[in-house]
C-alpha cells in the first residue's frame, strides 16, 4: 500500500468517491495533487496534505479521473488534455460509457499515453474503509506500473481485458447490486405488511440463502431512514439509464431493470436523487401505498 518511487498522483473531481480516493492516498503516503470544479471541496484535503493543481495532469505521470459521467470527463479533458506526454497514464474510475473508453483510449495512445478504465464498486464509504472493488481495462503494461495504487483503491482488483472492458464489467455489477438492493427494500417493506419487525426480518435474511452484502451496507441505513450519503440515488439512476441503454444496442431487453428504473424515477420524484441510494424503499413504501388506494 506505500506509494513506489513516484508518489505524485493526481485527481481529478472530489466528489464522494474522489474525496475517498483522495483520503486513502494521504493516508498511504501519496502525494496527491487534486482539482475539482467548485473550490469548496479542495479546501479540506489541502489542509491535510493534498496539492492544490491548476492541471494534474501537467504535474503528474499518472493521474485519477472520478467524475459523474463520460460526458464530463469528456468536458473537463478537454482544458488538461494539452499538458499530456507521453509515458502518462490516465486511471478513469468514472463510471461511464465503455464506447468512450475505447474512444479516449485510442486518444492517448495516438500521443504515446494510457488509459486504465478503473471503476470501483463500492460506496465512498466503502472505499475509504479499503473494502472496494476495482475492475481495471486496459494493457497490462500499464496495469502493472500501478501494481502500488490499487491496494490503495480496494481490498479485490480484477484485470478484465483491454480498454471499455472494465466500464463493461462495472455496468454488469451494477446491475445485480442496485436490484439486490432494491430486492432489500422491497422485502422490509412486506414484511412490515404482514406484520414481522423489519429488524428481525433483517436478522432472518442476513442467517438466510438469500443474503447478500447490501443487508450489511444499507439495512440499516432502510431501517432507520437514515439516507446520509454513501453514493446517490440519482447517480444509480444514471447508471441503470446507461445500463438499459448499452443492453438495447445489443438486442437486449431487461425486465428487472427497466423496472427498477421506475423506482429510482419515482424516488427522485418524491425528492431523494439526492439521497443515499438506500432510500429507494422509500418508492418502494410509496408505489406499495398507491396501490393499496387504486384498489
Amino acid at each position: 500500500m506505500q506509494p513506489d518511487n513516484d508518489p505524485d498522483i493526481g485527481v481529478i473531481g472530489l466528489g464522494l468517491m474522489g474525496t475517498a480516493i483522495t483520503e486513502r492516498l494521504l493516508e498511504a503516503g501519496w502525494r496527491p495533487h487534486i482539482w475539482n470544479r467548485s473550490s469548496e471541496k479542495t479546501g479540506p484535503l489541502a489542509d491535510r496534505g493534498a496539492i492544490l493543481s491548476s492541471n494534474p495532469i501537467a504535474d503528474c505521470r499518472r493521474v485519477i479521473i472520478s467524475l459523474y459521467s463520460s460526458d464530463v470527463v469528456d468536458e473537463v479533458l478537454q482544458k488538461f488534455l494539452v499538458a499530456l506526454k507521453p509515458g502518462q497514464i490516465l486511471i478513469d474510475t468514472t463510471t461511464g460509457s465503455p464506447e468512450f473508453s475505447e474512444r479516449l483510449a485510442a486518444r492517448l495512445h495516438q500521443r504515446g499515453a494510457a488509459l486504465l478504465d478503473a471503476p470501483i464498486s463500492g460506496s465512498s464509504e466503502q472505499t475509504r474503509r479499503g473494502e472496494a472493488c476495482v475492475i481495471v481495462g486496459g494493457d497490462t503494461d500499464s496495469f502493472t506500473q500501478c501494481r502500488s495504487l490499487w491496494p490503495v483503491l480496494g481490498a479485490s482488483v480484477f484485470h478484465v481485458g483491454g480498454s471499455g472492458s472494465a466500464a463493461r464489467m462495472k455496468l454488469v455489477t451494477n446491475l445485480v447490486l442496485g436490484l439486490n438492493r432494491a430486492a432489500l427494500a422491497e422485502g422490509l417493506v412486506y414484511a412490515a405488511s404482514q406484520g414481522i419487525s423489519p429488524s428481525a426480518a433483517l436478522e432472518v435474511l442476513r442467517g438466510s440463502p438469500a443474503y447478500s452484502r447490501q443487508m450489511d451496507t444499507k439495512g440499516s441505513k432502510m431501517l432507520t431512514s437514515d439516507y446520509a450519503v454513501q453514493a446517490r440515488l440519482t447517480q444509480h439512476l444514471k447508471d441503470v439509464r446507461l445500463i438499459l441503454e448499452t443492453a438495447a444496442q445489443s438486442g437486449l431487453s431487461l425486465t428487472l431493470t427497466a423496472a427498477h428504473q421506475q423506482l429510482l424515477e419515482r424516488a427522485e420524484i418524491l425528492g431523494f436523487g439526492d439521497a443515499d441510494n438506500s432510500a429507494v424503499i422509500e418508492a418502494v413504501r410509496a408505489g406499495m401505498q398507491s396501490d393499496v388506494t387504486s384498489h
